[in-house]
């Protein structure tokens, strides 16, 4: 579930919220109060866009998710030249997409591949991957550039074709109606490797000549190719890696034999087709995942010792400087053990480097990001926040790189020659991400981006330029060259929308609460444009509540945001608040949901809704709520245990019982069913369902692979057991999609009718 099924709230490159208001915050109140008793402006922030305010001109929900919608006017499939002087993206045009770069030192752009051209080499994702995909996985790249920088790969569904970008011409290297993925160059530029039937080949680039590396793939048996749970819950998102001088590959095996074969139905087809995945539920096998090499030429694969217990995952792999060893991470079942091991890829003989341990959970961190010598820098939250630490090509810790009560969020580039480590981290604000930079000996601490709100960096090879994608609460993503001291070189994107010129958007106000252990809560409130202290209004909760997700951010929240702007229009105050258990508020912050799943959050919740029982201008007998998958599951637990305060709620695809839902997430936090059944009875909604005598509209995919349909109709069998289905819920299904919803008809939609249903019941 983690970082995908929050991507209603917080996906910032696909959707994207904005206020011209003052920033507003509760007032610091003793530590054991629950709730913040006022409130008093923050500092003042000049980060309004917008003028006064013109007359009413409500947005539609068309507009906001159509396949028109209105949108900031960001680059798209942005990638750095490998020597990172040029920053290439695609680029609209009334003749279509191009394909263009800009200079990193200077700003300045040209085309590199028309539209008419481009057109030809890049044909559509089919519907159905953009109805079922779920955001677990990536979409899938478009071009790569050579290792030279003079040759794009550009690749489509089932074709990769060379372009020369001297003399402007194309070769196919692959061709045929038979899928491909996950294409790479090798580090050479002789050769291009793929994925094709669960088998792992690679291509000439200059005779188009193909060679098969392994033979033995089938869809029990993958060889390089990802399965469904490791890009989903481990953020993992190739499964090969070429060795620094072309020579071998090391890959990923998947045996799935033993995993659940789950089946998904398309009930829109006449003969009920059905669509087989590999799910591992909670409790259930998981699939056995060995490191193999292969040597370009073919032949043989060499296996590497990752130790005798094949029930653990390996998160993470990546060839050292010059090839000589495969660091590979092995993480126990209980994730609460992570080991970087050293393997040998000629005898496959390995060793453990460091460990970590945590008595609730690890949270991956990326690769280790070696230096040429081999030293290395590695993350980890051994202090109970993400942080930054040096070793030595051993294995021994040279020193900490950062410290403090802050989270680094990614590590951003490392620039050698200078000696200096660029990250991004939460060290302002929680809510906030900004750039900065250390020195390789721990000095020299430094912020690089100064405007409040959030930074996405993307650094240049060699750590020399980035581009910085910028927004906060009122600003729309703003796309911008930077030299690595923070100097602006070029605004390759304002971010402005003109629609939002004509329409008067609500008042938002951060505020700061209090748990009842006296833990520091953020929270987030949305008012009506035309709001008056003297009258009374609904409110509506959105929340998320689960583990790797934020709500409360000061960055731009797209369409979501623009639909709660839409509500607030009609007279809706729209409230949101991180409790215990979300992300990037250090460790101890997320572990009071451990083996509790529905516990703490609804604690938190209901704090939230006593703070705005206390406000004059709050109608506390309408209020309603929603959520997505998490959110969902939410809603659900707030609407059925917490039905004197939560009247209506919308929930979307929630899951309903964690025994449905799969092994490397649920178990993470809540064990396995075996180990704590009374937790996965209580942590569920349909435990509870009896107790409901309010209003629900439930919405779900029937061709969701994350969170089944299962999770629904397991919830309304319940309900009609005990007499709460007639009367009380509302089903909307949508036949074959997946967890996103995410095709523009359909999203339009399930939005329509949540603003209907809202409107009616609360």
């Amino acid at each position: 579930m983690s970082r995908r099924i929050h991507f209603l709230c917080l996906i910032a490159a696909l959707f994207l919220a904005g206020s011209p208001a003052a920033t507003l915050r509760a007032a610091p109140t003793k530590p054991d109060a629950p709730v913040a008793a006022s409130l008093r402006p923050a500092p003042a922030a000049p980060r309004s866009t917008q003028s006064p305010q013109p007359p009413a001109n409500q947005l539609t929900v068309p507009e906001i998710f159509g396949e028109h919608a209105i949108h900031p006017p960001e680059l798209g499939a942005v990638e750095w030249s490998p020597n990172g002087e040029w920053l290439s993206y695609f680029q609209s045009t009334p003749l279509g997409r191009e394909l263009w770069e800009a200079s990193a030192a200077t700003g300045v752009r040209k085309r590199l591949i028309d539209a008419a051209h481009l057109a030809q080499f890049l044909d559509p994702w089919p519907k159905t991957w953009l109805q079922r995909t779920g955001f677990g996985r990536r979409p899938p790249r478009r071009y790569q550039w050579s290792p030279t920088g003079d040759a794009l790969l550009l690749r489509s569904a089932t074709r990769l074709v060379w372009y020369n970008l001297e003399t402007h011409q194309s070769r196919q290297l692959v061709g045929g109606a038979v899928p491909l993925t996950d294409p790479k160059i090798s580090p050479d530029g002789r050769w291009v490797s793929f994925l094709r039937d669960y088998n792992l080949y690679i291509v000439n680039v200059r005779n188009a000549r193909i060679r098969q590396l392994t033979r033995d793939g089938k869809e029990s048996l993958r060889d390089g190719q990802l399965d469904w749970i490791y890009p989903e819950e481990l953020g993992l998102f190739t499964a090969y890696w070429w060795s620094p001088d072309s020579s071998r590959i090391a890959y990923l095996q998947f045996n799935e034999s033993g995993v659940i074969r789950y089946p998904l139905l398309n009930p829109n087809s006449y003969n009920s087709t059905v669509y087989w995945t590999r799910y591992p539920r909670a409790g259930t096998a998981n699939p056995v995942v060995r490191v193999g090499v292969v040597s370009a030429r073919g032949g043989k694969t060499k296996w590497m010792d990752t130790g005798s217990n094949t029930n653990t995952y390996l998160p993470r792999v990546e060839w050292t400087p010059g090839g000589k060893d495969l660091s590979i991470e092995r993480l126990n079942r209980a994730q609460t053990r992570l080991d970087l091991l050293f393997a040998n890829p000629s005898s496959g003989r390995s060793r453990i480097v460091l460990t970590e341990t945590d008595r609730y959970w690890i949270n991956l961190g990326g690769n280790p990001r070696f230096l040429s010598n081999g030293d290395f820098i590695w993350s980890s939250e051994r202090t109970g926040f993400r942080q930054l630490y040096l070793y030595g090509a051993s294995g021994r810790l040279v020193r900490p790189l950062t410290s403090g009560d802050f989270v680094v969020t990614s590590l951003a580039g490392v620039d050698q020659k200078s000696g200096f480590v660029y990250f991004v981290s939460t060290q302002s604000s929680p809510r906030e991400r900004e750039l900065y930079r250390v020195g390789l000996d721990g000095k020299n601490f430094a912020r690089i981006t100064k405007r409040p709100g959030t930074h996405n960096i993307s650094m240049a090879p060699g750590a020399t330029a980035y581009l910085d994608t910028y927004s906060n609460i009122h600003q729309p993503p703003r796309q911008e060259l930077h030299a690595s001291t923070g100097r602006l070189v070029s605004v390759l994107s304002d971010g402005v929308i003109p629609r939002l010129a004509q329409v008067r958007l609500g008042q938002v106000d951060f505020l700061h609460l209090y748990a009842s252990d006296g833990t520091l809560l953020y929270a987030e409130m949305i008012k009506p444009p035309d709001f008056s202290p003297a009258k009374k209004y609904p409110v509506l909760f959105y929340v998320y509540g689960g583990p790797e997700a934020q709500n409360v951010r000061d960055m731009w929240g797209g369409p979501t945001y623009l639909w709660h702007q839409l509500m607030a229009e009609h007279g809706y105050i729209i409230f949101m608040l991180d409790n215990r258990g979300s992300y990037n508020r250090g460790h101890a912050f997320e572990t009071p949901i451990y083996h509790h799943f529905g516990s703490v959050e609804v604690q938190d919740q209901v704090t939230g809704a006593k703070y705005l029982e206390s406000l004059s201008y709050v109608n506390a007998s309408r209020i309603g709520v929603w959520g997505w998958s998490y959110g969902g599951h939410l809603t659900l637990h707030l609407l059925f245990r917490e039905g004197r305060i939560f009247k209506v709620g919308v929930a979307v695809a929630p899951v309903t019982d964690w025994r449905q839902y799969d092994t490397i997430y649920t178990e993470r936090y809540m064990g396995t069913p075996q180990e704590n059944p009374q937790g996965y009875i209580a942590g569920s909604p349909v435990t509870y369902a009896g107790q409901f005598t309010g209003k629900l509209l439930l919405i779900h995919g029937t061709g969701d692979d994350n969170v089944h349909f299962a999770n629904t109709t397991e919830l309304i069998d319940k309900l009609i057991e005990t007499k709460r289905y007639a009367g009380h819920v509302q089903l909307m299904i949508f036949p074959g999609r997946g967890h996103p919803i995410s095709d523009s008809p359909a999203r339009v939609q399930l939005f329509e009718r949540m603003t209907a249903f809202l409107l009616k019941n609360l």
